[in-house]
């Protein structure tokens, strides 16, 4: 009917006709790649509660300074992540942790080595800490060896080892911590991947495969961080808002999902801080909202020890 009225309104005024179909393209395009309603609620705007929880939180736990560890491939932004934490929290821009901008399919990450937060007010810290680990990459004998990464959940990796791709750490090595405290733990296990990589290698994905089953063994909670969601979806990218409407995150994060084994409602999509100079509200809100869940879930596994 639609296509009848616009053939005869053509003939009449072919100018605002042309206008009428450019503005019907682009709603067919809109419609096509966004959801009407989100799929996942979340709060923009005001992140000062989340930021306030984050603040006064302490561990249940008082021995246990919550640790998390990162995981992943190479360049997917797990030290990005950490600074990006680390900028919300500041409130300014800051570079706690090292990252590269290249392409390198070589990790630029090589040792462990655990990242504090500052709070406001000199010598004091957030009671829980980042860990950084070398990238898993393709193939035998290249990236952070899956040994290494248990011995880490287990608390047996010194601060500042330096990984050795073709050799796992041993009892008795200068990085090997023999009698880890509840600290040394890892309390949360967090899986860092690029929502816009290409199909994630076979040797690879069984590398997380494995790192995912030794977590779920000590009981260690898991999560997944999805990165470089504005250049995995041009809706996301003009609007950030539109991450829990856009159709074709939705399906990575469901195909993401189904590989590895991860449900759902603990994957979150998130934008790290790369080109800005300036802090970004709905960049903050994505950090702060995977941040909380992480620090609970952690909390929770530090106070069953």
């Amino acid at each position: 009917m639609l296509l009848i009225y616009l053939t005869s309104f053509r003939k009449s005024n072919s100018s605002i006709y042309c206008d009428t179909v450019l503005v019907l393209r682009l709603f067919c395009k809109f419609s096509f790649t966004v959801l009407r309603t989100a799929w996942r609620e979340i709060t923009w705007g005001d992140n000062s509660d989340a930021l306030q929880y984050l603040k006064e939180f302490q561990p249940q736990n008082e021995e246990a300074t919550i640790r998390v560890l990162l995981y992943g491939p190479v360049g997917v932004g797990k030290s990005s992540f950490i600074n990006s934490v680390n900028n919300v929290l500041q409130g300014r821009m800051t570079n706690e942790s090292l990252a590269s901008a290249t392409t390198s399919d070589q990790s630029f990450t090589k040792i462990y080595k655990t990242h504090k937060i500052r709070k406001e007010g000199r010598g004091n810290f957030y009671p829980f800490v980042f860990n950084d680990i070398m990238g898993l990459e393709d193939g035998d004998g290249r990236g952070v060896r899956t040994e290494d990464i248990k011995l880490a959940l287990e608390g047996h990796v010194k601060d500042r080892y330096k990984f050795n791709p073709v050799s796992s750490l041993c009892d008795g090595d200068h990085g090997y911590n023999s009698s880890p405290s509840i600290s040394d733990r890892v309390h949360v296990l967090v899986c860092i991947y690029d929502a816009n990589a290409p199909q994630m290698k076979d040797s690879v994905l069984q590398k997380m495969r494995e790192i995912r089953e030794a977590a779920s063994e000590l009981g260690i909670p898991q999560l997944a961080i999805l990165t470089h969601i504005d250049a995995a979806c041009g809706e996301t990218e003009k609007n950030l808002r539109n991450v829990y409407r856009s159709k074709h995150l939705k399906k990575k994060m469901g195909d993401f999902s189904s590989s590895l084994g991860i449900p759902m409602n603990c994957i979150f999509p998130v934008k790290n801080y790369s080109h800005e100079t300036q802090l970004n509200s709905d960049v903050d809100t994505l950090i702060l909202n995977a941040l909380k869940l992480i620090i609970d879930f952690g909390d929770d596994y530090a106070d069953k020890l």
